[in-house]
């Protein structure tokens, strides 16, 4: 690991007085200065770091005398990680601070989850996802409905979207809104006071989604000037004519999100953005507890990128695909002609492997982040090297069509000219102006020793400089072999010539070979690495020197042409981002294709069937992740789902039998259905759900202040609120937070509500056997159980084992082998036998009092009447018998006794024989 960077400030006291002065910032912000070639934080913010970076307190300085102000040094390295880590893992925001003087800085960048703009470079491709940033607005009414306004923006690709919606009291719309647009940062109104309810309520869904929450004066939110703005941001659209601009709330709400990401202080924004409006009801809602329990993205405790469904299915070659594989993922389709468009598509390179082995192997592997490309151009920040990226791309786009042309069977054809060829046919044509202008004015030949320069044909002063530069490198060619035969070394395979990027032109020999130079006057050492050492002669040395000041020379010369070259390619973003849109759709569905194929099992494609309409049935279904994982062999199970005949199923069985894995690969199953891809399944027909709702696993929330019941029930609360008939509701344990009774009777509670009211289809996994119950009942209600087989061990020494085949059958389970799964993880044979004890007193209680009630139920009104009052003349007479007796309580019990013993009326009473039995 590379040394820390040591603390050097010219004058402390100064620097200290500095920082003191600067306003105070939130815990959520951190500060850090930028010393040229390193970086520094102070105060807090030092001792965050250390903590978090480099997990030791020891790295803390103390700038000053004592108390002295704590700080902490970071190379280039560690500070791209720390920007990292800090901004993706700890939602927190960054400030960097730039020097205009001596103990003088001011604040050159600012960076949050949601706006990564001024850091784009400093990050490079760990950008997972689109930074996505929301701005909330809410009008709370006295009645249960809240109207809703949101803005959101992915600034990488200057896109605002807006959408405005009725939400219920727990803002489940607002909830699947986050998590359809993976939204990083939310901007909430605030006016001081932290009295406002809905605000709280907010705070807790951007929490819980994994938001950071920016809250924001109310000015930020006021819609006076909004339109204004966005007659200069967008293209070459007026807003007058906009139907967006009728929605109130999320004007409101657009306001706040344009002043927060500065957007109107950027003159080359301007005619750059575009609007649209987000229909909530085009894609299926998922809430922060279905993305959970489906494992859909990467969580902090996965062992292996196969854990979850984006590192399953993410097989993309280029960072553009990879961020629309996530989009994806929490945004599958409602539109059927979409979802088989998109199904098609990936059958056409799941049946031609060479033309999908192709794409990805030859093609796609070479693709650059087109969006960040198309950025730096925007932003004016493009170079002549980004120019022959772009021109790199153009010229492979052939290869693609070719590709594509080869395609024989007509029915992918057409799927695929229509998604692809034409498409990449019209950005071909468009960059071909690009491609010629390039080959032009660019020296291609000069990309080879990476230099990127203009040609020296285009101007008289650069074709003097070039010939001097070739003068130059032959003489340095010359100086290459001479220093070969003075050495005894290949000049092709053991001394080479090199333009290193800190000492320029100079000798490299392997480090078996460096012992060739050592002690000879006439060879200066530059630096030793791992590729070998690197050194030079005074002869190189001089003519180095010429070169670079020509090649300085040459690039001011023709900086001119650059700009103009440059300015030329910027006109081409919207091609280039057309180009990033095709191109990201092919890499995620090439993707598809090849989990599907290369799946242990190979997937199917499923049989989608109108919103409202048809069954879901699959055949040998398996869950995707699990199935990925190694040393295991998956048991494949069937599930049918038909309306009004299993629409509700309760599967019961022992702990580790496979419940949960059971109900989630269902859910799993639907979601991979509606995004367009294949799915784990012999065959597969699926009907399409509005929304997966989701509750499983008993996940505390303590230090928020919610125990796991009230996390339980408000996950339920969000299910019974928010499911239609079209829904798919999972529930795993329900009721185990709380007493058994209590449990059991909202289990029972809940699964009428959804059965009566709601009528969706729903997977029930529980430990609640009564619950199977609701078959008698409920003709739609279905009982599954997992199969286990319990052997009673082959001799007295051996304990029973409990065998779990992991198989879904019909009917019910007689036990929950929750005994025998402690014996299977070795507890105490006293702590067995005892639980064994207790378990067996508690079944014969509950035995015998299910058969005193059902005796009780076959008693006349006549009989309970008759019962009652003799019982209660016996009473009245022991109490006067006994009463000021001085009997001590076992005489008066046994007074009791003989008296019921004596009353043979009684006695033949049935209710009076039934309540014994209690």
């Amino acid at each position: 690991m590379a040394s820390r960077p040591e603390l050097k400030v010219d004058d402390e006291y100064g620097f200290i007085k500095f920082f003191k002065n600067l306003s105070g910032t939130n815990d959520a912000t951190i500060r850090l200065f930028d010393r040229n070639d390193y970086y520094t934080a102070h105060g807090d913010d030092a001792k965050f770091i250390a903590q978090n970076q480099y997990k030791t307190t020891s790295v803390i300085k103390q700038l000053g005398r004592d108390p002295g102000l704590p700080s902490v040094t970071l190379s280039q390295t560690v500070f791209r990680n720390f920007l990292r880590e800090a901004l993706f893992r700890l939602g927190k925001r960054v400030e960097i601070w730039e020097s205009t003087g001596k103990n003088k800085f001011t604040l050159a960048k600012q960076a949050s989850p949601g706006n990564l703009q001024d850091v784009e470079d400093e990050l490079g491709s760990s950008m997972e996802a689109a930074p996505i940033i929301l701005a909330v607005k809410v009008s709370a009414k006295a009645s249960e409905a809240r109207n809703v306004g949101v803005c959101f923006a992915d600034a990488s690709v200057r896109e605002l979207g807006v959408s405005e919606f009725v939400d219920n009291d727990i803002y489940s719309n607002f909830e699947s809104l986050i998590i359809q647009l993976g939204v990083r940062e939310v901007l909430v109104q605030y006016d001081g006071s932290n009295k406002d309810g809905e605000l709280a309520k907010l705070r807790a869904i951007a929490d819980n989604c994994q938001c950071t929450v920016s809250e924001r004066p109310s000015a930020d939110f006021s819609s006076k000037d909004i339109e204004q703005d966005l007659n200069r941001l967008l293209r070459e659209e007026r807003t007058s004519t906009l139907p967006q601009t009728e929605l109130r709330l999320a004007m409101a709400a657009s306001a706040a999100l344009v002043k927060y990401l500065g957007a109107m202080s950027d003159s080359s924004n301007y005619g750059q953005y575009q609007l649209y409006q987000h229909d909530l009801s085009q894609y299926m809602k998922l809430d922060a507890s279905a993305l959970k329990a489906l494992n859909l993205m990467p969580g902090p405790k996965d062992g292996s990128k196969t854990m979850n469904l984006y590192g399953l299915l993410n097989h993309c070659k280029t960072p553009i695909g990879s961020r629309l594989l996530a989009q994806w993922l929490k945004q599958p389709l409602m539109n059927l002609e979409e979802i088989e468009r998109r199904l098609q598509l990936v059958e056409a390179f799941v049946n031609d492997t060479q033309l999908a082995e192709s794409m990805s192997s030859d093609h796609l592997r070479s693709i650059p982040d087109l969006y960040r490309l198309a950025k730096k151009f925007q932003r004016k920040n493009a170079n002549l090297e980004d120019v022959i990226r772009v021109y790199q791309v153009a010229i492979r786009i052939p290869g693609f069509i070719g590709t594509l042309e080869a395609v024989m069977d007509e029915q992918y054809k057409d799927p695929l000219d229509i998604e692809y060829t034409n498409k990449l046919r019209e950005c071909a044509d468009a960059l071909g102006k690009l491609q010629e202008m390039v080959e032009t004015t660019v020296d291609l030949d000069a990309l080879e020793n990476h230099e990127f320069i203009i040609k020296s044909d285009f101007d008289e002063g650069l074709r003097v400089i070039r010939t001097k530069l070739d003068k130059l490198r032959y003489g340095m060619d010359k100086e290459h072999g001479r220093v070969g035969d003075d050495l005894g070394l290949d000049t092709e395979k053991k001394l080479f010539l090199e333009n290193h990027k800190v000492h320029g032109w100079c000798f490299r020999v392997t480090r078996a070979e460096a012992g060739t130079i050592r002690n000879k006057k006439q060879y200066q050492e530059c630096s030793t690495q791992k590729n070998g050492v690197y050194f030079t002669t005074n002869s190189l040395q001089a003519m180095r020197r010429e070169h670079d000041q020509l090649s300085e020379s040459y690039n001011r010369t023709q900086s001119g042409l650059v700009q103009e070259v440059v300015g030329v390619a910027a006109s081409y973003c919207p091609v280039v981002e057309k180009l990033a849109g095709i191109l990201a759709h092919m890499d995620v569905i090439v993707s598809f294709a090849h989990v599907a194929l290369t799946a242990p099992t190979p997937y199917c494609r499923p049989k989608m069937h109108p919103r409202g309409t048809g069954d879901t049935v699959l055949i040998e279904a398996r869950h995707p992740c699990m199935e990925a994982q190694d040393e295991i062999t998956f048991m494949p199970n069937d599930v049918t789902l038909k309306r009004d005949d299993s629409e509700f199923l309760v599967i019961t069985g022992p702990n580790m039998g496979g419940k949960s894995t059971y109900i989630r690969q269902i859910g799993v199953i639907a979601l991979m259905a509606q995004m367009g891809c294949f799915v784990p399944c012999t065959s597969a027909e699926l009907t399409l759900f509005d929304c997966i709702l989701a509750r499983v696993g008993a996940s505390d929330s303590q230090l928020k202040g919610v125990s796991t019941f009230m996390a339980e029930m408000l996950e339920t609360a969000n299910i019974l609120k928010s499911a239609t008939k079209e829904s798919l509701i999972i529930i795993d344990e329900l009721g185990r937070g709380t007493s058994t009774y209590d449990g059991f009777g909202l289990a029972w509670a809940i699964s009428e509500h959804i059965i009566k009211e709601i009528g969706a289809f729903t997977l029930f996994a529980t430990h609640f056997h009564e619950l199977t119950a609701l078959v008698d009942t409920y003709s739609q209600v279905q009982n599954l159980h997992v199969v286990a087989d319990v052997s009673d061990g082959s001799s007295a020494d051996s304990a029973p084992q409990v065998l779990l085949m992991y198989k879904v059958e019909p009917g019910i389970s007689d036990q929950s082998f929750g005994i025998h799964v402690a014996e299977l993880v070795r507890f105490p044979q006293k702590v067995i036998s005892m639980a064994k004890r207790k378990a067996d007193e508690l079944e014969d209680f509950a035995g015998k009092n299910e058969e005193a009630k059902s005796e009780l139920k076959n008693v006349s009104k006549e009989d309970v009447a008759e019962g009652n009052r003799l019982l209660k003349e016996l009473l009245v007479k022991w109490k006067n018998e006994t009463e000021g007796q001085n009997m001590d309580g076992k005489e008066q019990v046994k007074r009791l006794k003989t008296m019921v013993a004596e009353n043979e009326k009684l006695r033949a009473n049935k209710f009076f024989e039934g309540l014994k039995g209690l």
